[in-house]
């Protein structure tokens, strides 16, 4: 108990006040942060306040103009709950157990001691993106990272400054000189485009980290084409749930390696996870390609969206592992209708709500 208590003391204390019998008070969220400065949000500001995980996550605050507020549950706890917010209890057996809890995130892997979580942030924007690197194939497992107005702000313009992660041992990482004439791209999984919110940020995209070995032709061609479908699509959307990879399984590479010491994957992939607030809920959708020398135009979306159960049987890896499962399991379970029609029944909503 005194632990707990030494703990409540030096956390984010979030009120949630109904003053229903006063018209003329408004419902209101107060947030006391550690130096004693309170921060309130009146119903006229907020749209809904999301409260994930019986804090395990923490809370989400969706403002009217369109922005997002996220406080975390290592500084965050409730003491009421807004009258008419939205609690997401804890029913989830898959879930992340360790800091791995926003929604994002996949995962991660059972084999915590050749695996490394790998977070990037600003002070100003926060997360940047988070990865999972894997020491035993020196290899980047996943990158994952949230889209929304706070952050696709465009502000600032690429600065090339590709450099090691010093924060993987020496031993396990990725060095510049793996990639230095051996012919491949180094292939941003969260790109450069996607954090031009502020020049920190962008410059952390650049970290090998966040690369896997591509060819120039689908890294500058496909790829491009499917990443800027992606920031299309999260326009329409109040929050976008990104995970983008390579395959690493021994089965799925290429015979070749970068510069004979990087693995090079045989197919880049993304998960994708859309929220709308206003219908309080989430779509979903995989987008799967082979990994070619030479140049694919894009050939519709039908070519390459597959549900997010396909994906995850093709990769050996649970996506968006922290949704509630009933919640996890509706938008995953799209499936094709058969070969030759890949991809159908699992765009159809997409298609709907984030067509172009």
């Amino acid at each position: 108990m005194r632990r707990y208590i030494l703990l409540l003391a030096t956390i984010l204390v979030i009120a949630f006040t109904a003053r229903a019998q006063d018209a003329e008070k408004k419902d209101t969220v107060i947030i006391t942060l550690q130096n004693g400065t309170e921060v309130r949000y009146t119903s006229d500001q907020f749209d809904r306040v999301q409260i994930i995980y019986n804090l395990e996550y923490g809370v989400k605050v969706y403002l009217k103009n369109g922005k997002s507020k996220d406080y975390l549950a290592s500084k965050v706890v409730v003491a009421q709950y807004q009258e008419g917010g939205i609690v997401v209890t804890d029913q989830n057996i898959n879930r992340n157990l360790y800091r791995a809890k926003l929604l994002e995130y996949p995962h991660l892997a059972a084999d915590s001691t050749m695996n490394q979580l790998v977070i990037k942030s600003t002070a100003n924007y926060g997360i940047t993106f988070s990865l999972e690197w894997s020491y035993t194939d020196k290899a980047n497992r996943w990158t994952c990272y949230q889209l929304h107005s706070g952050n696709m702000l465009r502000n600032v313009g690429r600065k090339d400054a590709f450099k090691e992660d010093t924060e993987i041992p020496e031993q396990y990482r990725s060095k510049l000189s793996d990639y230095s004439g051996s012919g491949f791209s180094r292939g941003h999984l969260c790109p450069s485009n996607d954090r031009l919110c502020s020049q920190e940020q962008n410059s952390q995209t650049f970290f090998l980290s966040n690369m896997q070995p591509q060819y120039q032709s689908h890294n500058g061609g496909l790829w491009n084409t499917l990443e800027g479908k992606v920031l299309k699509w999260a326009e329409k959307c109040d929050t976008m749930y990104v995970v983008k990879a390579a395959t690493i399984r021994s089965d799925q590479l290429l015979p070749e390696k970068c510069n004979g010491k990087l693995i090079v994957p045989k197919y880049f992939y993304m998960a994708l996870l859309g929220y709308d607030k206003t219908k309080n809920k989430y779509y979903a959708i995989g987008l799967w390609t082979e990994h070619k020398k030479t140049n694919e135009s894009y050939a519709g979306l039908t070519k390459y969206a597959i549900s997010i159960d396909e994906l995850e049987e093709l990769t050996g890896i649970d996506f968006f592992c922290n949704l509630p499962d009933d919640i996890e399991e509706k938008v995953e379970k799209r499936e094709r209708n058969n070969e030759n029609n890949s991809g159908k029944d699992c765009i159809e909503e997409w298609e709907k709500k984030f067509g172009n």
